[in-house]
Parts: C-alpha cells; structure tokens; sequence
C-alpha cells in the first residue's frame, strides 16, 4: 500500500471514531485474528456468553449480530471500513451489551480499521500462508497479523495466544504484556466426550480451547463452558453436515492447503470407513490470489480423495480453465488415475455430479464457498450463491 492510501485509511479510521463517540471505551471489546478458525473461535464465545446470560454483539465474516438482531454479512469484508466498526461497537453499546465481538484480519489492519479502538483483548488462533501475493510474502502477512497485538495496550489488554502453533513466540513477543494467556488444543477436558460433525478434529480442538480461555477469562463456570459446547449448533458453511445418511454431505471454508488437509484429515478419520470413498468437490479463487497455492492443493485432495471434481470457486477475471489447469497439475504429480477426476466448471452441475458417484457410506465435501453468498466472476460480476441450498436441492434431485 503507498503511503497516500495508508493515510487517507487511517484518517477515515481516526474520523469514524470522532463521529461516533469512540464508543469501545464503554464496552468489552474482544479481536480474534489469525488465518482459521476466527469465525468459529467468534461463534463459541458468543454462545457461552450467552449462556452466561451476558448481551453480546459480533461482527465476522459470517454475520453481524447486535443483541438479538442478526444478520449475514454482506458487505463483502470481514473487517469492513468506512467507520463500520465505529458504528458496530457504538449500536452495541446502545442496545446494552456486555461484549463486542470483532474478528479482525491481515487486510483490515493494513488498512487501519483496528485503529482508534480500546480492544480490551486479542486472540491469536494460527497462521498459515494466505494471501501472500497480495503481501509480498508470508512474513509481510505475519507482521500485519502482529500489528493488531503490537497496538492492543499492554497495561490493560488481554491476550490469547495458541501455544500449538509454530508462530505463538512472535505474538507473546508483539503483546509484551504480563496479561498472556496460553491455550492448547491438547489440553481438552473442558469439551464433550462426543463432539458433533461440525466439531471434529483437531482444528476444532484449538477453537473450544481459545473459547474456553477466553471464558474462564471472564470468570465463567467451567459447567457453563462445557454446557454451551454441547449445545453448539456449529458454523454454517465450517464442517457444516447436510445429511449424513446414505452417504454424509459435508461443506466446509476450507480455502488454503493447510486448512484442505486438515478438513480431509478429519473426514477421512473420523466421519468415514475404510471401505468408504471420499469424493470432493475443489476450486481455488481467482484474481490473482495466491496462484502458488493451485497445484498444492491438488495434491492434497490426489492424497486424500478417491474422486475429484474441479470447478468454478470465485474465477474473478482469471480464465477459470486456467485455475481448474492449475490445480489440476499438481493432482497429476500425485499420479492420481485420470478416470477418476472430472473437470466441470458450473458448480451446480460439479455438485451434482459428485452426488451421483456417492455410494452408501461415502463421505462427499464441498469446499472453498462454505457460506459464501456470491460466486464473484469477471468485471465484477455476482452470482447469487448458497452452496447448502444447492447441495440440499441436488439430494432431493436424486431422490426422484
């Protein structure tokens, strides 16, 4: 970003707080950032709050919720700008809550969005390499995650940091605070025997363990904290299961190689048998982001998958042969038999082509939309999208 742009950012940023009070100075204010796990970390705070009996408000990139007001994020940012989160916190404040939720990303801060805000604590879930090209590398993408724990204060913030990641040292070093609360994912005992399909893994293991320290935090009741676990209803569009018998429908955000493995790693562990196929549906966005991740995660689902079908995710202005190419290079390295693998850039007809190879106790999974709402293509053109209501309409399809 120049240096013109990076000012105007911060000059809107400093602006929304004037025109809005400043309102984070009157509630508790909460960033989760990291690569995954952000919206699911959000969700399970706000579910024990709630079972606290405390008045949340959360702004992620799945919805934006005030009290009992909620509605989908459409505004195309997770972290959005112009003054939103100024006029987030300030209609939280209104309506009386107790907790402002706020996930927080590598764009936002670059863009200064966290800026001019009183966070009273920040959570580091993980990192993993995302939207490198448009940082110019990793480390640049790492140093605007630690940007956000450098400004937090250190006399009166708190900070979470997952000790399972590589990456946890630069953030205990970027707090510089005595108020560093550790969490792991090993360290489990506060979650159900028996977790629901859209807490499996190992992943979600680090979630409830970040939700729960953050709770313990706040000096919730460890019965609360495992009572609101059990009565999670999940994340759409994160290990989201749309049926599970004859043959399991899975949909899930997965969009970077590491977060595909993990996802597959689950599913091929825990949700299928070993005489089960795993079938996917995989695309990769276009626009230029992150091409170097294409042939990576072909490999994976070549791993991992006894069926492939490649086909459109967000193509941008990319010629969306060029992405399936690209994916599709890496899935061949794997020697994976050519039989098996269809190329189908219409979704729809990808989805349900991937249902029509189901056999009972397969596992099939869609990836890369989860609860997206739109398929973004060329000139800036929308296409109304809702990956549940696509798969849900192409079961009842098979079913006639």
């Amino acid at each position: 970003m120049n240096l013109f742009l990076s000012w105007y950012h911060y000059f809107r940023s400093f602006f929304g707080g004037v025109f809005f009070g400043f309102p984070s100075e009157q509630i508790f204010v909460l960033g989760v950032t990291g690569t995954k796990g952000k919206s699911t970390v959000l969700e399970l705070i706000n579910a024990i709050l709630e079972m606290a009996g405390k008045k949340t408000a959360l702004c992620s990139s799945i919805r934006i919720k005030i009290d009992k007001d909620s509605r989908n994020n459409h505004s195309g940012n997770t972290m959005p700008g112009r003054g939103y989160i100024q006029k987030f916190l300030r209609q939280a404040v209104k309506a009386g809550c107790d907790y402002a939720l706020v996930e927080v990303t590598s764009q936002g801060v670059l863009q200064h969005r966290h800026r001019f805000i009183e966070w009273s604590a920040a959570l580091f879930t993980n990192l993993a390499p995302e939207h490198i090209e448009a940082h110019g590398g990793f480390e640049n993408y790492r140093k605007a995650k630690l940007g956000f724990f450098r400004y937090v204060n250190k006399e009166s913030g708190l900070f979470f940091v997952n000790q399972d990641d590589p990456n946890a040292n630069y953030f205990i070093e970027a707090a510089k605070s005595e108020k560093i609360i550790e969490y792991s994912g090993k360290n489990f005992e506060l979650a159900a025997d028996n977790l629901k399909p859209g807490l499996k893994g190992d992943f979600n293991k680090e979630n409830i363990a970040a939700a729960a320290a953050f709770a313990q935090s706040q000096g919730i009741s460890g019965e609360i904290i495992k009572k609101a676990i059990n009565n999670f209803p999940g994340v759409p569009g994160r290990m989201e299961v749309i049926q599970d018998k004859p043959f399991a429908v899975i949909i899930d955000y997965a969009h970077t190689p590491d977060s595909l493995e993990k996802v597959y790693q689950t599913v091929s562990s825990e949700l299928k048998s070993e005489k089960s196929e795993l079938i996917c549906v995989l695309g990769s966005a276009g626009g230029g982001r992150d091409k170097w991740k294409r042939p990576k995660m072909g490999e994976i689902a070549a791993k991992y998958c006894d069926e492939i079908i490649l086909t459109d995710e967000d193509p941008y202005d990319e010629n969306p042969g060029q992405i399936l190419f690209e994916i599709k290079s890496g899935i061949l390295n794997n020697n994976f038999p050519v039989c098996n693998l269809y190329e189908i850039l219409d979704r729809k007809e990808a989805i349900n082509k991937a249902l029509s190879l189901a056999k009972e106790g397969d596992v099939v999974i869609l990836t890369g939309k989860g609860s997206e709402q739109w398929i973004h293509s060329e000139k800036g053109k929308k296409i109304l999208w809702n990956e549940r209501k696509e798969a849900e309409e192409a079961i009842e399809e098979l079913k006639h």
